[in-house]
């Protein structure tokens, strides 16, 4: 480890199935951390490479299916994606706090099965080492929705988003939906919409948040910014866990 389809249950005004809105396609492979986390061979979040055996997501991307969720690697086009691309997932480390009421503690780890090949399609992203500010340029990824009810996309995509302080956000979601001290929430012309959360909000050369969840009513409501898991709050649970696997 390197350092550098409904709301919730209770939840009415946010929405946790989340994809790329007013975004552009990505370069591909430009994105090399990126992953499709799939369910039945089928996209149903976003994730990240943080190893070469670890994937982090969104916690209330697994709901403890049945089924042993897949992850596709060095992928651009899920279309195209090779067989071998596809790597099963050993084990869901979700937080232990996290619950289905409410969207504290919405991040997870999966333990691949296999480590993966690096190369230059095929990389981690690092962690952050502190809070990033407000005001600051991040963007987001996705294969998700390209508007609120519209189809999916299968290539990449792509929006850059700003960083607002946590103060602005906690008055525009309310104590009850936005937690400061484990949340960041940013706004852009483009950003995150239904289908793909659980990707990760990159601020600089590292993955600061991880995509949690937008506004029920609107995709990208400046009203309601989206809202992500702040990764550096969580890095002293990551680490054991990583520890404790090695």
């Amino acid at each position: 480890l390197h350092t550098d389809q409904s709301a919730h249950m209770g939840i009415v005004n946010a929405r946790v199935d989340v994809g790329i809105v007013n975004g552009k396609q990505a370069k591909p492979h430009s994105r090399p951390y990126m992953v499709s986390v799939q369910l039945t061979k089928r996209h149903t979040c976003g994730g990240f490479l943080i190893s070469d055996e670890f994937v982090m997501t969104a916690a209330h991307c697994w709901k403890g299916y049945p089924e042993i969720l897949t992850v596709v690697v060095g992928a651009h086009d899920l279309r195209k994606s090779e067989i071998s691309d596809r790597v099963e997932v050993k084990s869901y480390i979700p937080h232990p706090y996290h619950t289905f009421c409410s969207h504290q503690n919405d991040i997870m780890l999966l333990r691949l099965q296999e480590k993966v090949k690096l190369n230059n399609d095929v990389k981690w992203i690092s962690l952050p080492k502190e809070d990033v500010s407000g005001d600051t340029l991040c963007s987001v990824a996705g294969w998700g929705r390209l508007w609120m009810n519209g189809q999916s996309s299968s290539h990449l995509m792509e929006a850059n988003m700003t960083t607002i302080n946590h103060t602005v956000c906690q008055h525009k979601w309310g104590s009850k939906y936005f937690e400061a001290s484990q949340m960041i929430c940013a706004h852009g012309d483009g950003g995150s919409c239904k289908g793909d959360s659980g990707g990760p909000l990159v601020c600089g050369n590292t993955a600061a948040g991880v995509t949690s969840f937008v506004s029920r009513e609107r995709c990208n409501s400046p009203e309601r910014p989206n809202v992500y898991t702040k990764i550096s709050a969580y890095l002293p649970w990551i680490h054991q866990i990583i520890r404790n696997i090695k």
